[in-house]
């Protein structure tokens, strides 16, 4: 026998231990997570930027579950996460030229009456002036921004992989824009995520105010170069 009965039992004691030292650091660790968040939604900076990103992924399950414990709602967690995603990555992306950044909508928010057809890099958008998707691709267009209309993340990844561009912005529902921050960050691509304001299959609801400022941060205007 290479392990006496109290040798074992000793082994055992400390893995327990160890145990429980994991777990109230998790738990340390979540609520001091969700002490500085609050801190930062009411004051409107975000606090310890770097650590925060860090600390809700590697707890985001326990910080999700103290959340419903305590009656918050899982959807402000996840704003928060990408609000504070698109502040920490806000340097990358006004450092990258226009003309290598991307931009990329939903199909749901064109209308349901859309003559638009599908083609292997998106919708075409035919400026029939039933959505407001045609006049701002044109002003996004004009900033010099690449715009696709994308029916899910298969058309996305296949546009990517084939125009290669250093920083975009996606816009969707909160958990499909979330995910999105996720994999852009897994490939290392600089990337702002825009929320939209209706969820659904049809004929979602975008503040196009918030996507052009986002778009607009680091574009120099014709008339000031």
């Amino acid at each position: 026998m290479f392990f006496t009965a109290s040798l074992w039992n000793d082994l055992m004691m400390l893995i327990g231990e160890i145990t429980v030292f994991l777990i109230v650091g998790m738990l340390i660790g979540s609520v001091l997570v969700m002490i500085v968040a609050g801190l930062s939604i009411q004051s409107g900076q975000f606090y310890f930027p770097r650590l925060m990103t860090s600390g809700m992924v590697l707890l985001e399950g326990m910080i999700k579950g103290m959340c419903r414990f305590f009656g918050f709602d899982d959807k402000d967690l996840i704003q928060f996460f990408i609000r504070l995603h698109n502040t920490m990555n806000m340097k990358n992306f006004v450092e990258t030229p226009v003309e290598k950044r991307a931009i990329f909508l939903p199909q749901c928010l064109r209308s349901a009456r859309c003559p638009a057809h599908l083609t292997p890099e998106g919708l075409s958008c035919r400026r029939c002036g039933q959505c407001d998707i045609g006049r701002d691709i044109d002003r996004l267009q004009a900033m010099g921004y690449q715009v696709f209309i994308v029916p899910g993340s298969t058309f996305m990844k296949r546009i990517i992989k084939k125009y290669r561009p250093e920083a975009i912005i996606g816009v969707g529902c909160l958990m499909e824009v979330k995910e999105g921050l996720e994999l852009c960050d897994r490939i290392g691509m600089v990337v702002m995520g825009v929320v939209t304001m209706k969820d659904g299959c049809v004929e979602t609801v975008l503040n196009w105010d918030e996507l052009l400022e986002i778009a607009s941060t680091g574009v120099t205007a014709p008339d000031s170069q």
